[in-house]
């Protein structure tokens, strides 16, 4: 199966959207420290942080990495076939995007990156562009977009939940 877009692995360049497509920018404070940076790290790359917020993931391997296929279900109902188009594993930034693939409602890429500061604070970066591919997701016009930044602000909250200190439960 081929990309539904030309840009693939655009969302490496933070802010980078192409003609046509609706930009996404989401940051969220997750917490402080390289424990937490860690446990944040694995989260996003082994598709914790997303099964922990109730969609469905059939990934062809346990963690993200380049050519890596995922379905996400959504509500039980629609299924969202991507696959994954960089990943980055550094020492404060550790990350992946996947792009869109026949049958996905939206055209585009998203990207799931998480960050240490200088300061020792990290931070997950949620950035994406696209465009709708199905008729109900051009029906829905800016709900989706709406739909997709409350997903975005979703994740960090749940990472922050998944990444916090033991003390803090």
């Amino acid at each position: 199966m081929s990309f539904t877009y030309d840009d693939v692995g655009a969302t490496r360049e933070t802010g980078f959207c192409p003609p046509g497509f609706h930009p996404l920018h989401v940051r969220t404070r997750i917490g402080e420290g390289e424990d937490v940076f860690r446990r944040a790290a694995e989260a996003v790359m082994t598709w914790e942080m997303h099964r922990a917020m109730g969609v469905g993931i059939d990934a062809s391997a346990d963690r993200a990495a380049t050519d890596v296929d995922v379905t996400v279900t959504l509500a039980g109902m629609i299924k969202a076939p991507c696959r994954v188009v960089w990943t980055v594993e550094e020492y404060r930034r550790t990350g992946w995007a996947y792009g869109t693939l026949a049958g996905h409602p939206e055209c585009g890429e998203e990207a799931f990156v998480v960050e240490r500061t200088g300061d020792g604070t990290v931070w997950l970066s949620v950035n994406a562009f696209s465009r709708a591919a199905k008729w109900y997701s051009r029906a829905a016009g800016p709900a989706t977009r709406g739909l997709q930044h409350a997903y975005a602000r979703r994740c960090g909250a749940v990472l922050r939940k998944l990444s916090a200190p033991e003390s803090e439960y």
